[in-house]
């Protein structure tokens, strides 16, 4: 069986997503913060989104605000050892147009 890992040991899609880049919500998302987390509806694409953890949910609410991903993550304390984790979110939200590349305009 192939392994379809990429940099870092990354699934492609993952190893994909620049964490040195701006990212924030797209404009046409909603964030509900719930228990669990947080609930994103694009209301362009009617796509719902769930954030399992209150750390990916700090992560996004923090993107905006800074430079690149990782200093998002970095800014939210996140663990170095956990940002391929992070990536792999992040990879899925933007996937799915829940976030966008670029900083808030």
């Amino acid at each position: 069986m192939t392994d379809e890992r990429g940099a870092a040991g990354l699934p492609p899609a993952a190893a994909a997503f620049d964490l040195d880049r701006a990212w924030r919500l797209h404009p046409q998302v909603s964030v509900r913060p719930e228990s669990f987390g947080a609930l994103l509806y694009h209301f362009g694409t009617r796509k719902l989104s769930f954030l399992k953890e209150p750390g990916l949910l700090a992560l996004v609410e923090a993107l905006p605000a800074h430079a690149s991903a990782r200093a998002a993550a970095d800014a939210v304390g996140l663990p170095a050892a956990d940002l391929g984790r992070y990536q792999r979110a992040l990879a899925t939200l933007a996937a799915s147009s829940m976030i966008v590349e670029g900083s808030t305009p």
